[in-house]
């Protein structure tokens, strides 16, 4: 059902039963999945993409140019996964030609007042809480959760299954499983509890512990720490993980306890 107070371009793709509410505006270039719902005073630029069964508030822009003095005006999209809640006043920028895109999966929630800047990766069953600002090029994992007003500078990594304090500042990549607080933003242990909601094994749990005992409060520098991870810690998926983000880390990662 699309409003007749509506501005809807007819070079618009819409699927099956999605709903665009009065005041609403999306342009040419824009797909839209089955079922998505689209609630009064959104404005959706062209290169968009929303997939199925999603659900955009009101006030939210997406799709509009970066905020980057580099863009050209090379053509570029924001792309939005399946059943992905997007609430009020949250703006999303197209990608440039780092990128070529801002993606965001499927199954996340973003919440009230959030930004997400040019070329930004962002996994499925994500949640961003209200005031999340994210910088151009940050890369946040899959089940990652930041919550409210926490602001992440350009190009870090945020890993998987993170759970990252409020009005935190992140300007270093966040390692896969721990949780991270504090000003600057500092290890504050292992995100057990999340883990083994989402059917981590208590063995995986404790070799989570372990690795990051390893790593942050048995040796001063991450390096030693990583070297005491391979010989003392048999090789599994989690194991892998860490020590694979650690390593290809550019920007270093956040400091451990003091």
């Amino acid at each position: 059902m699309i409003s007749n107070l509506a501005l809807v371009s007819a070079e618009a793709t819409l699927g099956e039963g999605v709903v665009v509410e009065a005041f609403s505006t999306i342009y040419e270039d824009v797909i839209i999945g089955a079922r998505t719902k689209i609630h009064p005073n959104v404005t959706i630029y062209p290169g968009t993409r929303i997939g199925e069964d999603c659900e955009v508030f009101p006030g939210a822009v997406i799709g509009v140019i970066p905020q980057d003095l580099k863009f050209e005006g090379e053509y570029t999209t924001v792309e939005i996964g399946n059943n992905t809640k997007i609430r009020e006043c949250v703006t999303i920028h197209r990608g440039t030609k780092d990128k070529w895109k801002t993606s965001i999966g499927d199954n996340c929630l973003l919440m009230t007042y959030v930004h997400v800047a040019h070329d930004c990766q962002i996994g499925n069953n994500v949640i961003l809480a209200s005031y999340v600002g994210l910088s151009g090029h940050v890369i946040i994992d899959d089940y990652a959760i930041l919550e409210g007003t926490v602001v992440a500078q350009q190009f870090v990594h945020i890993g998987a299954h993170t759970f990252i304090g409020g009005a935190s500042l992140v300007r270093k990549d966040v390692p896969p499983y721990i949780k991270a607080a504090r000003e600057p933003l500092t290890f504050a242990g292992v995100n057990s509890v999340g883990l083994r909601r989402r059917g981590y094994t208590d063995d995986e749990v404790r070799d989570i512990e372990d690795i990051y005992r390893l790593i942050y409060v048995q040796n001063n520098n991450i390096s030693k720490g990583i070297a005491a991870v391979k010989e003392s810690i048999k090789d599994s998926s989690v194991r892998k993980l860490i020590l694979e983000f650690i390593e290809s880390s550019d920007k270093g990662i956040i400091r451990g306890m003091i």
